[in-house]
């Protein structure tokens, strides 16, 4: 679904440089141009990146309150012997989804969040390249989250583990319709991952300032990008895996039935070519953000910007030949072992470039002590645990001894939530004043940090103890004589601390968000182009194209002496929505392009592609097919040709010369 027509004429207007002084005539109209309408059909219209990307972090945290829920009921069954809070059954389901959540539902969409917000304030752009498609990729990710969802209050949610192997999660095994819900869910959330993912790449392609060139990019944009393209390779095969498996389930076919010839081995290869790569798409944006982030409270630029920027794009690369490292005990070949185990250990140098770049930064700077920081550098002592548990489960005979045993639910939490979670919540305390306007409590923030950190480590630490002693992981239960009494009653004790630490952050927004200081337009005298706008920024972003020269245009004067970047001064581009696009390399101007005018086509197409994913799952054909008439619908609706809004007849095409007069 294109949003830009594809084969413009050459053009006789030239682009115009320009000022846009706030309060003028020029800048309420593009205020008026770019504004979402009040009340609720703003609210289901709207494609202005900003909302969407504060609506993917209210959502993905309530996803993640609901996983702490999940976690926090299993730890208070874990933390003593022999415990029948919860049947098999139920713990079966409550696993399963607490996984489901904290992968899938919260840990990349909060990071689409940021990055969907941020992006075009950082390259200095108007929106992203598809705004409608960025609408979708929302809409789509809320609704296949609550689809996942809609079976556990009736007690059938998914429950052969968020891996879903089969052949335990084949209709022989797993009669009800807790497999059909998660397979189906899945393959519609990957819809979502994928157009987001394509969002993000062309924006990067096309829509960065006049002037920044790719060594000028922010960290933040490699990593989100690095990670969009893992996912675009990655989303395809799990996907295919989870429609694979509904096709055995409902349909007959018999691609992973033993019996028939079928091999449950290509599951995990599926499942796990996708799942690795993702983990890495979970971590490099959040790594984006402490590069970008950490130097700030440094006072200096990153050390090694194009080595962190370098190994960014290497760790996604290897991080697709590490797969197997998941599969060592399931009897492949030696030298398939031999291969992968290597690739395994390998990866750790990017990750140990990055880590080093930022305690270099920390170490030539000087440290500022606020609240985001402290996060940041809880993140850096986080990361470096949980790569070393990662790279000793990548020897072969350690994997052989320790895989499924809670030494590997150690390294997993490590990785995906305290990696994960600390740049997050360092990220909100960094960014919000830009999403707000206000300051959050420094007071309250310090002592939510303390808790937090404090909590994950005697939550998750003892876990790898626990491992070593022999503890499976899966289990509901376990005998008081087993030795693991203590490991575990700690671990459940951290757990809630750790939520409490959760409670204090998000006392602490909504506490803020009412009475916090009110914030300048750069309250921490950040370097990016974001904070060049206002708090929070106006509808349109930037009133003309700035023109950049340099990685920290806000830093220039205290860096070189003089002030090359024009931020206020740049290209006008008043003649409806209006966007500039540019060269993929130089960031040279190129073309202008006509943006869409909000639509409620995503959310509809939304809608319908929800009716025909219960259609298949409640195997009710006619629902199904009521579902895909509603996409026809939509995607008519969508693609109908229409003139936007404030265009006028003279710049009536969507591509248009950049030379600038």
């Amino acid at each position: 679904m294109t949003e830009h027509a594809t084969s413009p004429p050459p053009l006789q207007r030239t682009l115009t440089i320009g000022r846009i002084e706030p309060g003028s005539v020029e800048e309420r109209k593009l205020r008026e141009l770019w504004e979402a309408p009040p009340g609720w059909r703003g609210w289901l219209s709207t494609v202005d990146h900003k909302s969407i990307g504060l609506r993917y972090l209210v959502t993905a945290f309530a996803f993640l309150i609901a996983g702490g829920v999940e976690a926090l009921i299993m730890r208070v069954q874990l933390a003593r012997p022999d415990a029948t809070l919860l049947t098999p059954e139920q713990y079966n389901q409550l696993f399963t989804m607490h996984g489901v959540t904290m992968i899938f539902l919260y840990a990349l969409p909060v990071l689409s969040g940021f990055s969907n917000y941020l992006w075009p304030l950082i390259l200095g752009a108007r929106d992203m390249a598809f705004p409608r498609l960025n609408a979708l990729s929302y809409w789509i990710f809320l609704f296949a989250g609550l689809f996942l969802y809609a079976s556990f209050p009736f007690g059938e949610a998914p429950n052969a583990g968020w891996f879903n192997y089969a052949p335990l999660a084949g209709l022989t095994y797993n009669t009800g319709p807790n497999i059909d819900v998660y397979a189906l869910g899945m393959v519609l959330l990957g819809i979502s991952t994928t157009v987001g993912s394509m969002n993000f790449v062309v924006t990067f392609l096309r829509m960065r300032a006049p002037g920044m060139s790719l060594d000028r990019v922010p960290v933040l944009v490699w990593g989100t990008l690095t990670a969009s393209g893992g996912n675009l390779l990655a989303v395809p095969s799990v996907s295919l895996a989870f429609f694979l498996l509904w096709l055995d389930r409902r349909i007959g076919t018999h691609f992973f039935d033993v019996v028939n010839g079928g091999r449950p081995l290509l599951w995990q290869h599926l499942f796990w070519i996708f799942a690795h790569p993702w983990v890495y798409a979970v971590v490099l944006p959040a790594m984006g953000i402490v590069s970008d982030a950490l130097p700030v409270f440094c006072r200096r630029p990153l050390v090694g910007y194009l080595p962190v920027a370098l190994s960014t794009v290497a760790t996604m690369v290897v991080g697709f030949v590490v797969w197997i490292h998941h599969m060592f005990a399931t009897g492949i070949p030696a030298l398939a072992l031999s291969f992968f185990g290597a690739a395994s250990m390998v990866i750790a140098i990017p990750s140990a470039v990055a880590t080093f770049a930022w305690i270099a930064t920390i170490w030539t700077g000087r440290p500022v002590f606020r609240v985001p920081f402290l996060y940041f550098a809880g993140f850096v002592f986080l990361f470096v645990i949980g790569g070393l548990s990662g790279v000793l489960t990548a020897a072969v005979p350690f994997d052989w001894q320790l895989t499924d045993t809670y030494f590997v639910v150690a390294h997993l939490h490590y990785v995906l939530l305290g990696i994960n979670v600390f740049p997050v919540i360092g990220g909100i305390y960094f960014w919000f004043p830009k999403f707000t306007g206000r300051m959050m409590s420094e007071k309250i923030g310090r002592i939510g940090f303390w808790i937090l950190f404090a909590g994950f480590n005697i939550a998750f630490f003892p876990m790898h103890i626990a491992g070593l002693l022999g503890m499976p992981r899966r289990i509901y239960t376990y005998a008081p004589d087993m030795g693991w009494n203590t490991v575990n009653m700690i671990t459940s004790i951290g757990a809630f601390l750790f939520a409490f630490g959760v409670l204090v952050f998000m006392w602490d927004v909504m506490y803020s968000l009412r009475r916090g200081r009110v914030a300048g337009d750069n309250p921490w005298d950040a370097p990016t182009l974001e904070w060049a706008t206002s708090s929070p920024p106006p509808p349109y972003n930037f009133a003309v194209a700035p023109r950049i020269a340099s990685r920290h245009p806000l830093w220039e004067a205290r860096i070189s002496g003089t002030m090359r970047s024009r931020l206020t001064e740049g290209y006008v581009l008043d003649k409806g929505r209006e966007a500039l696009g540019t060269t993929a390399l130089d960031g040279d101007p190129d073309v202008i392009l006509k943006m869409p005018e909000d639509s409620y086509a995503p959310f509809w197409l939304s809608v319908a592609l929800l009716v025909f994913f219960a259609g298949l799952a409640l195997t009710a054909w006619w629902l199904a097919a009521l579902g895909l008439i509603g996409c026809g619908a939509a995607i008519v609706v969508w693609l109908w040709p229409r003139r936007e809004l404030g265009q006028r007849d003279d710049t009536a095409q969507p591509h248009e010369s950049g030379a600038a007069s």
